[in-house]
């Protein structure tokens, strides 16, 4: 591994971990209350836990066709768009956007597609951004949610475990690598979604290196009005 790369300190403030739920009710006549099944809800972990190629241990996956697997282990978010969210009106505690690394001093608009972090021994390098879906919209009850991560880019970003270990919160975060300056987990997300308007940043982003390899079918799908 090469020599940390200068970087802004930035600190793993809280670590969480969540079990699959059943939620809603069947009679709700709003479509974000009736049934649906999730693990997005995380409660905080001190830890030391183990930090596994599949995610964190004893955090469970809802929808494993959509969520968990090594290119999204486990999903870290910043906090300091925490107050941001809350400025506009969103009742958005520590946790709200069912993130199990809750980072300061790492944010969407900073941080790299192929990114590596370590965490102590543990090693993680920044797969893919979120993708905001009707979960989270269902999770605050609103699905004005949704085109605001859209537009903001404040929905987080994942991460697969490049070396396993223990973790917990209160650990300092270090920058290993940064193979792809410029695409930032803002950018990339962005790309996509607008990908059917700006096709030349679309096929960009989908050529980054060490982005999720379902990812570039995403975009250029996307930018073919097929997404």
């Amino acid at each position: 591994m090469a020599a940390p790369d200068p970087a802004p300190a930035a600190t793993l403030l809280s670590l969480r971990t969540g079990r699959v739920q059943s939620l809603g009710d069947p009679g709700a006549a709003d479509p974000l209350l009736k049934p649906w099944r999730s693990a997005i809800f995380k409660e905080p972990a001190p830890g030391p836990l183990p930090l596994l190629r599949l995610g964190l241990d004893g955090d469970e996956v809802g929808d494993p066709r959509h969520h968990g697997g090594p290119d999204q282990a486990v999903l870290g978010y910043a906090s300091e768009h925490y107050p941001a969210w809350r400025a506009e009106g969103f009742d958005a505690p520590e946790g709200a956007f069912g993130e199990n690394l809750l980072f300061q001093g790492l944010l969407d608009q900073e941080v790299c597609i192929g990114d590596h972090y370590a965490l102590g021994e543990v090693v993680l390098q920044v797969s893919h951004p979120r993708e905001p879906c009707g979960t989270l919209a269902r999770c605050f009850g609103r699905g004005d949610v949704v085109a605001r991560v859209w537009a903001t880019a404040r929905g987080g970003w994942y991460f697969r475990v490049l070396e396993e270990g223990l973790v917990q919160q209160g650990q300092p975060v270090r920058r290993l690598a940064r193979p792809n300056p410029g695409w930032t987990v803002a950018r990339v997300l962005h790309a996509y979604h607008h990908a059917a308007r700006d096709r030349d940043e679309a096929r960009a982003a989908a050529a980054v290196p060490h982005l999720t390899p379902h990812w570039p079918d995403k975009i250029l799908a996307r930018a073919a009005g097929r997404g």
